[in-house]
């Protein structure tokens, strides 16, 4: 990267503040502008979109990190006892079925990638991404708890989806014979230590901070680095140990949030800056790295795929496992559209891409289609379809019923 991508980088970074209340307003989201600056950048030959995976392997790695521990920190279970039942229905059955049509799907539509591609493929398409919604979680005329279900939703599928798809990747890359690998096997065992260590430096975390609170030690304006940097220890650490870093950030995030305390909410609000951040040089560097692979491999069923995904592929679960929780039919359209494609899904590709090289390019096409027809359909319908449905629903109820038990 030379010093002109970081003067129109930096550039666009305090133009987006300064304006950035109109341009979503224009339902323009960062993912859109950011997405086309990468673009933009490939294009004109800036940066080199071949080199970027390995240039910035440790940013999109720190990104996931960041954002599984903030996600599922956030989650507080006392909050959705009305709602737990659809959410673990969403998660517990419709992400599981999203996943399996659409590895089906990929199968069936490109069989010359293999099973095990075809995977990673599915797996890397099923996590949401409320941010790519945004007029949908914060548009008050949206009942209350169908905003939670959403945003609950996105913020624990991806920690859940994560071990699913490096399964994937690992048993790909053993399958293409690249050097190295180990094959689905010994990631199961990693995955397993990546749970044990991040329970545990999260819930060591959140236990010490709650007692520097009480004993008056920690200055607050420290507190979110410290936060920040817990997050990096629970991945950092469990690598050193032989464990998947990404499930023992989001395994630390669980733990952090249930020792941590009340206060524990207001600490996360630097890490979810800084995750923010991040996540949009990934936008731009997914924008910088999928445009010569996509000129070279988009085909019409490519397309179809990617339009598939993201109608059939998730609405068709999610409204199987909405069966007998007393939403109409209005909502559960409308939280089986609002399953945009986003970040997680990137930074999948990306972790695929790094792994497999050139092998990954297929499915690597297919997943970047599909979130860029997802960016551009959720966040130039979220704000009209928010309104259209919060009207619905005022005036047919105020709020849908209790979960059925």
């Amino acid at each position: 990267m030379n010093e002109v991508t970081i003067v129109l980088v930096s550039a666009a970074l305090f133009g987006w503040a300064l304006v950035s209340a109109r341009l979503q307003r224009a339902d323009l989201t960062p993912s859109i502008v950011f997405l086309v600056l990468g673009g933009a950048l490939a294009g004109l030959g800036l940066v080199d979109g071949s080199t970027i995976p390995e240039t910035f392997a440790p940013l999109v790695e720190v990104t996931l990190v960041w954002v599984l521990f903030s996600d599922a920190a956030r989650l507080r279970v006392q909050q959705l006892r009305e709602d737990v039942g659809r959410l673990v229905r969403l998660l517990g059955l419709g992400l599981p079925l999203t996943i399996l049509a659409g590895w089906a799907l990929a199968a069936w539509l490109f069989p010359q990638q293999g099973l095990w591609l075809a995977f990673v493929v599915a797996a890397a398409l099923a996590p949401t991404d409320a941010a790519l919604g945004l007029p949908v979680v914060t548009n008050p005329a949206v009942p209350s708890r169908i905003r939670r279900l959403l945003t609950v939703e996105s913020g624990l599928n991806d920690g859940i989806t994560t071990p699913v798809v490096l399964l994937a990747i690992a048993g790909a890359a053993a399958a293409a014979g690249v050097e190295g690998a180990e094959g689905a096997g010994p990631a199961v065992i990693t995955l397993l230590i990546g749970v044990a260590a991040g329970a545990a430096v999260g819930g060591a975390g959140g236990w010490l901070l709650r007692r520097a609170r009480r004993r008056g030690s920690a200055a607050e304006e420290f507190l979110g680095i410290g936060v920040l940097a817990l997050a990096l220890l629970a991945y950092a650490g469990a690598v050193e140990v032989g464990g998947n870093g990404f499930v023992a950030a989001f395994c630390a995030g669980l733990a952090f949030g249930r020792f941590a305390g009340p206060r524990a909410e207001g600490e996360l609000v630097f890490l979810e800056q800084t995750s923010s951040l991040v996540s949009i040089l990934v936008w731009s560097v997914f924008g910088a790295v999928t445009v010569a692979i996509v000129l070279d491999r988009i085909t019409v069923l490519t397309v179809v795929y990617a339009v598939l995904s993201l109608t059939v592929v998730r609405m068709v679960p999610v409204a199987l496992s909405l069966i007998g929780t007393g939403l109409d039919r209005n909502t559960v359209l409308f939280v089986g559209w609002f399953g945009p494609r986003g970040l997680a899904s990137i930074v999948f590709a990306l972790l695929a891409l790094e792994a497999l090289g050139p092998e990954a390019d297929d499915a690597v096409a297919i997943i970047t289609v599909t979130i860029l027809l997802s960016v551009l359909a959720h966040g130039l319908s979220a704000a009209p379809l928010a309104a259209r449905y919060g009207r619905a629903a005022a005036a047919s109820t105020s709020n849908p019923p209790a979960a059925r038990p």
